[in-house]
């Protein structure tokens, strides 16, 4: 694996040698399958993972333009959540009450199939499932994690699932500042997403797929992928690209990619984690509008992300860009405002990349039968799980199987394409600017920012 691969995030620099080993050859040219899989990420790989179990009689093929892994599923957070980015009210509305929740219910699940997976495969993931302590750290932020929980309630979901915590419950968990109090679920699994993806990849190749990597798709049609090194011919064609669909012909508007930055610190000593906590090694954030997330690493590491970069003009994506010092600069003084134990540490590892928002902030998959073409995405940076549960629910849908997961409300859900230029760029920037100012003015003010809330309702989460 090359220096570049390495310095994709902590996680791929930390990969084991036999991890980082090449796993696909470029597509040597033309050739047909039964199943075309464009995108060697989470979805696609566990696409191909259970389509190979389920029928075996299958020729299945996985295209990946760089190598497998390389985008935000080797980048990533490490966070196994039951995160659904459409809220269950909007589910229901689409639906009904029922469905939504078992939509809720089959991402809690899903968590647990990725643990059964890797202890069945003998994967190293660091897999921990300390859960997610969301810290309050205003009086807003409180009055949101008790609203938060009262709405858990309401849907049938119980202390098991989420619950509140007063302020010494949360310092006892995270020891951050300026705590009140914070929410807890132990529906998260802090992972290393880089192990889990190249672990994946390995299972798929020896499963007898084809993984050919260095293989760049250009257009996918009804039967056909169109590649720079041959066409392949497909009955069914996956498109699994999340932040990097719209380097497909036709899709810029399809999902925008919005980069998420992370930083690592190096090792922390053991009485800087007496102060920090996470002794169950919890998933973290607070209740802030601009979302950060954080764990603790095998190795006794924070890594710690947020959101802050601007959109690039036309959907532009490029190496560039997986890296931005101003936003890098305030997750450091975030990180540090939050556990001052650390402002002596050094950053060893910064990075970033794009994640795939739909236009609704609706994760989708399905197929359409009449002309073969398949999907699963659009998840907001919530995609670990989610793209356990699109790789089952594809597979199933793909080999006929009836079962409960075919009909979950998000399957067949098409969301809008985003607006043209210059308004996907106006928008989507003046959302960022709107979510980082409401921040600030709520900590002046101690009041909601109206003008916060009046663009999640106009424009989207």
């Amino acid at each position: 694996m090359s220096a570049d691969h390495r310095r994709l995030s902590l996680w791929w620099d930390g990969l084991p040698p036999d991890l980082r080993r090449p796993l696909g050859s470029p597509l040597p040219g033309p050739a047909t399958f039964d199943v075309a899989i464009v995108g060697a990420g989470f979805t696609g790989l566990w696409t191909a993972y259970y389509l190979a179990r389920r029928d075996p009689s299958l020729r299945i093929v996985v295209l990946e333009a760089e190598v497998a892994g390389f985008g935000a599923s080797g980048r990533n957070g490490g966070w196994a959540s039951a995160l659904f980015p459409a809220s269950l009210e909007a589910l229901a509305r689409a639906t009904s009450r029922d469905d939504a929740t078992r939509m809720k219910r089959a991402m809690i699940t899903s968590i647990d199939e990725i643990d059964r997976v890797a202890r069945s495969e003998g994967w190293d993931i660091g897999w921990a499932r300390g859960g997610t302590v969301i810290a309050a750290r205003t009086p807003l932020q409180l009055r949101s994690a008790r609203d938060e929980v009262a709405n858990a309630r309401s849907w049938g979901f119980g202390p098991d699932d989420l619950c509140l915590l007063d302020r010494a419950e949360t310092q006892a968990r995270l020891g951050a500042t300026d705590v009140l109090g914070g929410t807890y679920t132990p529906h998260c699994a802090a992972i290393d997403p880089a192990r889990l993806v190249r672990s994946l990849a390995g299972a798929v190749a020896r499963s007898g797929v084809s993984l050919h990597e260095h293989t760049r798709v250009q257009a996918i049609e009804p039967g056909i992928v169109r590649t720079d090194l041959g066409d392949v011919r497909a009955e069914v064609v996956v498109r699994a690209t999340e932040g990097y669909t719209r380097s497909l012909a036709g899709h810029v508007r399809t999902l925008a990619p919005v980069y998420s930055m992370m930083i690592a610190t190096e090792p922390l000593p053991q009485h800087a984690w007496q102060e920090i906590g996470l002794g169950m090694r919890e998933t973290f954030a607070d209740g802030r509008h601009l979302i950060i997330y954080g764990q603790r690493t095998v190795d006794d590491r924070i890594a710690f992300g947020g959101r802050g970069a601007p959109y690039a003009y036309g959907s532009r994506i490029s190496p560039e860009q997986d890296r931005d010092a101003a936003v890098h600069a305030e997750l450091w003084r975030v990180l540090v405002d939050l556990f001052p134990v650390v402002h002596d540490a050094q950053v060893t590892h910064a990075w970033g990349g794009p994640l795939g928002v739909p236009r609704d902030w609706w994760a989708s998959c399905g197929i359409d039968r009449q002309s073969g073409l398949a999907w699963s995405g659009g998840y907001v940076g919530d995609g670990v799980t989610t793209s356990n549960l699109g790789g089952r629910t594809l597979a199933d849908l793909i080999t006929g199987a009836d079962s409960d997961l075919v009909d979950l409300p998000w399957v067949g859900h098409r969301s809008r394409r985003w607006e043209p230029e210059p308004l996907r760029w106006l928008g989507t920037n003046a959302g960022l600017r709107i979510m980082t100012s409401a921040d600030a003015t709520e900590a002046r003010t101690g009041r909601p920012s109206r003008l916060a809330a009046a663009f999640v309702r106009k424009l989207g989460h």
